[in-house]
């Protein structure tokens, strides 16, 4: 198979190229950047792409790597045993397959994400060396080997919260999506705004790589935020004459509040508009 994305999703050539390598290579394909700027929908657009079935891992601070394997609910057990249930004679019964399990039993071939591995404990990455290496491991409880008949696709975001081991990523294919260039952002733009004013575009992306080049923003607005930004404009019908304004203080876009998220930044903007007035006098 080879991935060249999809109507609603659009992917550089660059991105294209890992893809299919990692692909090839039926490595895990380690996907970082800036939050937003498309790494998790990547796994969706490949399973779309090939006509795959998606199982999403979604990691937080608290996920364990057994986790994806498989769970022994003893507990359960134990209470089924006191009683009487008969489905305590079978421990199967009480196993619950993770997200690694069902990839590997898949009738089909699927498409694995494993959604921001960074969140977890540094030591998570190291515990599924082997399992993503080998793909398989062993349940102790039922003495199986679970074994996958064909190496799944394994995508793995990451937003570079935590650095992650050497040998973890000695295993993996590669890739950073770079922030979109302003062609790029266009062509995002149009699938997701098709009959949008090219003039009106023009505008919000200048207002949109200004703020994002603005010297100690602590967070700089996103793609899907730029996303949610045109489309308030647009339901809001907001006259042109807004964007185009040159007056220097007014340094805060209009609707700010899909670009800007937390307030240190809404106040450097409000500094920068009140010392704009200043000089204005």
């Amino acid at each position: 198979m080879r991935f060249d994305g999809t109507k609603d999703y659009v992917v550089t050539d660059d991105l294209k190229v890992a893809v299919n390598a990692a692909v090839t290579l039926r490595r895990p394909l380690l996907v970082k950047g800036e939050p937003g700027t498309g790494k998790t929908v990547l796994a969706y657009e490949i399973a779309k792409a090939t006509g795959a079935p998606l199982i999403e891992w979604n990691v937080k601070s608290t996920t364990k790597a057994h986790q994806g394997l498989y769970e022994y609910d003893a507990v359960a057990r134990l209470r089924d045993g006191q009683l009487g249930d008969e489905r305590v004679h079978d421990i199967s019964n009480y196993i619950r397959k993770g997200k690694l399990w069902e990839a590997f039993t898949s009738p089909e071939l699927p498409v694995l994400l494993i959604d921001e591995i960074d969140k977890a404990d540094i030591e998570f990455p190291n515990d599924l060396l082997q399992e993503l290496d080998r793909m398989e491991f062993h349940v102790y409880e039922t003495k199986e080997t679970i074994k996958a008949a064909v190496r799944p696709i394994v995508i793995i975001t990451s937003n570079n919260e935590k650095e992650l081991p050497d040998a973890f990523l000695r295993r993996c294919f590669f890739h950073y999506i770079k922030f979109p260039d302003r062609e790029t952002m266009q062509e995002i733009i149009n699938v997701h705004f098709p009959d949008i004013q090219a003039v009106l575009v023009k505008k919000a992306m200048d207002i949109f790589y200004d703020v994002r080049d603005v010297p100690g923003l602590k967070k700089k607005p996103s793609t899907s935020e730029l996303l949610d930004w045109l489309k308030l404009i647009l339901n809001e019908d907001m006259p042109l004459e807004v964007l185009q304004s040159k007056d220097s203080s007014k340094a805060i876009p209009p609707l700010h509040g899909a670009l800007l998220k937390n307030e240190q930044d809404v106040m450097l903007f409000e500094r920068l508009a009140f010392m704009a007035k200043r000089e204005a006098r």
